[in-house]
């Protein structure tokens, strides 16, 4: 009977708004109810199929209206182009590891883990507390809430090794995730038209923050043992740079981890010129056979300013990072940081503090090491059966990649393109290098969802391969 009456009212009203001007205003709820004898629930029901319809619009508080009729016409935009004139740096294409696939495809290329990998309950258990808290309803400190800076500032201090002084909570800033916080240091240690090093290749991110800082960016030569020492001396004395980006530990793309004596060796160079390290260990949580070992631990001079995220490791909806500067360059890195965001959202802080100071956060930890493990193994075991003419140079210690080197006489763009048209979609390694190639990759990520999928995804891309250097 509801349902009769509702279609009832739909038509009447339908034959009603015909011959109504746009923007004539419907009888009331109480009148169409006097008018079709019908209760106010079916009235309602008939006016939000007329709204699903585009048929009316409702109005809260005022009414429903009949809606106007919108003629399709093309948008023109060009007086913006006078507007804006030349961009003074062309911001890159979306990186294919931010790209989201659909779930009918073997998905190699993304930067995060899948949600399997994450510890989702402690998560959902988190933010519900800190809904109940003041987090919910207060702004936090400009650097972050304290508990927090003490967090991060513990975590580096514990790797300290005798006679240096581990940093101080007030040290460490809070930052809505690391890409922000790549930026602001960044900005803040270089500035724009300078001088920035970095490893060739590069985690993209870093290229793409340096580019929208105007950083000039000047690529040192690395690969699965880090960066040339020698070559990284001779950037330096050539360029006048002070300050080096790197990722000592699991480095992305190529899995690096640097030996304690190339540390040291990176470290005198910094300290010879008076530059600045800025060390991303974005994949602290993610040691498979070896644990991180950053090298901020071994500076207390302010040498090295450290980066640590917990957005891949916690959750993404859960973007906060860690910065730990000392002396001046902390202060000019708070400035720029409250500058862009003046502060970071007190309920994400509170949710990532709960999460990682659960006792279940370490269990966690060692769950997780186990499940990367036999991830990265089947992925290299898959690729070593299914792809014969590609060079998997090292497997990594920790990270969630696999670098791999393709025959020189591959065309990448067409074997990216040929494998997502067989379902399997791959990051082209171009993306991480701040300059010119200097060889085809492929970076392959065993973090993402369906692992049981990688030797048929593997597979693919081996046929695919096969035909590229055929052609």
């Amino acid at each position: 009977m509801s349902n009769d009456s509702s279609s009832k009212i739909v038509a009447g009203l339908r034959s009603w708004v015909a011959g109504a001007p746009p923007g004539a205003k419907l009888p009331s709820t109480r009148a169409l109810v006097a008018q079709y004898g019908a209760s106010p629930v079916t009235v309602q029901k008939a006016l939000r199929t007329l709204t699903s319809q585009g048929v009316v619009e409702s109005r809260p508080g005022v009414g429903t209206f009949v809606r106007a009729v919108r003629v399709a016409r093309p948008n023109d935009y060009g007086w913006q182009t006078a507007a804006l004139g030349s961009a003074k740096n062309r911001t890159p294409q979306l990186p294919t590891a931010l790209r989201t696939a659909p779930n009918d495809v073997i998905a190699l290329h993304s930067g995060y883990p899948d949600r399997e990998l994450l510890p989702e309950r402690l998560v959902r258990a988190a933010f519900t507390r800190a809904a109940r808290s003041g987090a919910a309803a207060s702004r936090p400190p400009a650097a972050g809430i304290p508990e927090l800076q003490a967090w991060f500032a513990t975590e580096l201090g514990t790797a300290a090794p005798a006679g240096v002084t581990p940093p101080a909570p007030s040290d460490a800033i809070v930052l809505p995730g690391s890409q922000s916080g790549l930026s602001t240091a960044f900005r803040a240690l270089v500035g724009a038209g300078r001088p920035l090093l970095v490893e060739s290749p590069t985690y993209w991110g870093a290229i793409l923050a340096a580019t929208q800082a105007g950083v000039q960016v000047v690529p040192v030569p690395s690969g699965i043992r880090g960066p040339d020492p020698d070559e990284l001396a001779r950037a330096f004395e050539r360029t006048g740079a002070r300050a080096l980006y790197a990722q000592p530990n699991f480095a992305n793309p190529t899995g690096a981890r640097w030996t304690p004596d190339l540390a040291e060796q990176v470290l005198e160079n910094v300290r010879r010129h008076k530059a600045f390290l800025i060390e991303d260990d974005w994949a602290h949580d993610f040691g498979i056979t070896a644990d991180p070992a950053p090298l901020a631990a071994r500076d207390d001079a302010g040498h090295v300013v450290y980066l640590r995220s917990l957005t891949k490791s916690v959750s993404p909806a859960v973007r906060i990072a860690g910065i730990i500067a000392r002396g001046p360059a902390r202060e000019r890195i708070l400035a720029d940081a409250q500058s862009v965001s003046m502060y970071v959202s007190g309920m994400l802080q509170a949710v990532a503090l709960d999460v990682v100071t659960q006792p279940a956060w370490h269990t966690h930890l060692r769950n997780l090491r186990q499940q990367l493990a036999a991830r990265r193994d089947l992925l290299a075991e898959a690729i070593r059966d299914h792809l014969p003419t590609a060079h998997l140079e090292a497997v990594p210690q920790g990270g969630l990649n696999l670098w791999v080197r393709l025959p020189d006489t591959t065309d990448a763009a067409k074997l990216v393109q040929d494998c997502e048209a067989d379902g399997v979609v791959i990051a082209p390694g171009d993306e991480w290098f701040p300059a010119e190639p200097t060889g085809h990759y492929l970076r392959l990520n065993y973090s993402g969802p369906n692992p049981g999928a990688f030797p048929d995804g593997a597979r693919t891309i081996g046929r695919a391969l096969a035909r590229n250097n055929r052609s």
